[in-house]
């Protein structure tokens, strides 16, 4: 079992004291174009992008964890202006925003001329993959592949990767996935895809919120803590925040180690004038996100318990002979 003394390091730099993660995530690049923008995306230029992700990252950075952002128009210029707190665990992202390839069928890409190597460089203390996945998708393979890439990256540079797979329909007819047919994949794919790489998968809710069962909710989230062989955080898919405070409560009770959150937190910011903006990321988004960070640190299951992976190896007297530089 390779030593991975960074990959620990990083992970306890992204959670809580306890071992819970409660990330605010800010890595949306074309989504945020929309929602600064609806009537108009393209209009939202790269500096409007900036100061809205450095305002709410001043805003929020202290109360979350850690902080998930993109290399375009996030991480750097939340460092060099002194938004991001010094003490705040960083993750950044890897991949290319949206897909290419048919939508039943879609193919994630790596930011081009961005890698892991240049991540660690930067200060992260962790990465992020996005997957577009359907394990019944005719490249599922190839997807496959690229998270093995990624995963062997990571490992060779001692950076912990936080993985992302996001389910979608592969029948045509189907635009969406909801119902057993979402759970079903969302469960398939966190058992096939933990095994082959990542250190935390960021995992999908197993329901759409057509389904209000607080029951089936519970069975959904037993079946996908039983199915993944590393911790697990929710992300928030843009659910509104009393939803997400209701999926959290059942995904930390089955086993989830906190979650990774954006839009429910801070999306109703998003149309507001910068006056406006920043008063209610100070009030109204710091409370929502306090909540959230109880919530998890009350019920989530602390990371290094479910780390069995990294935890094997024991550092011995001159175990730095051994570690690559």
């Amino acid at each position: 079992m390779e030593l991975r003394i960074g990959t620990l390091r990083g992970l306890d730099a992204c959670a809580s004291a306890r071992g819970t993660f409660s990330v605010l995530a800010l890595d949306h690049r074309n989504n945020l174009r929309r929602i600064l923008g609806p009537d108009d995306p393209d209009a939202v230029t790269h500096d409007e992008m900036v100061a809205f992700k450095r305002t709410v990252v001043r805003a929020l950075g202290d109360t979350a964890t850690g902080v998930l952002l993109d290399a375009e128009v996030g991480a750097a210029q939340a460092i060099a202006d002194g938004s991001l707190p010094a003490r705040s665990g960083l993750i950044v992202a890897l991949e290319a925003s949206g897909y290419v390839g048919p939508s039943t069928a879609r193919i994630s890409q790596l930011l081009p001329g961005w890698s892991v190597a240049q991540a660690r460089r930067l200060g992260a203390d962790a990465v992020k993959l996005l997957l577009y996945y359907h394990p019944d998708a005719p490249n599922a393979a190839d997807q496959e592949r690229l998270l093995i890439d990624v995963a062997e990256a990571c490992v060779d540079a001692d950076m912990p990767l936080f993985l992302e797979p996001l389910s979608y329909s592969i029948d045509e007819t189907i635009p969406t996935l909801t119902g057993d047919a979402r759970r079903d994949v969302v469960v398939r794919t966190a058992h096939r895809l933990t095994a082959l790489g990542g250190d935390v998968l960021k995992a999908e809710f197993p329901y759409d919120t057509s389904v209000t069962d607080r029951g089936r909710w519970r069975e959904a989230c037993d079946e996908l803590d039983a199915a993944t062989s590393v911790p697990w955080v929710l992300l928030s898919a843009g659910v509104d925040d009393a939803t997400f405070e209701s999926q959290t409560k059942v995904a930390c009770e089955a086993g989830a180690s906190g979650v990774l959150v954006g839009r429910s937190v801070w999306g109703p910011s998003a149309t507001l004038p910068s006056a406006s903006r920043e008063e209610w990321l100070a009030t109204e988004g710091r409370g929502l996100l306090q909540r959230l960070v109880g919530l998890v640190d009350d019920l989530g299951r602390p990371w290094r318990e479910r780390s069995t992976h990294l935890l094997e190896a024991e550092p011995g007297a001159e175990w730095y002979l051994d570690y690559p530089a």
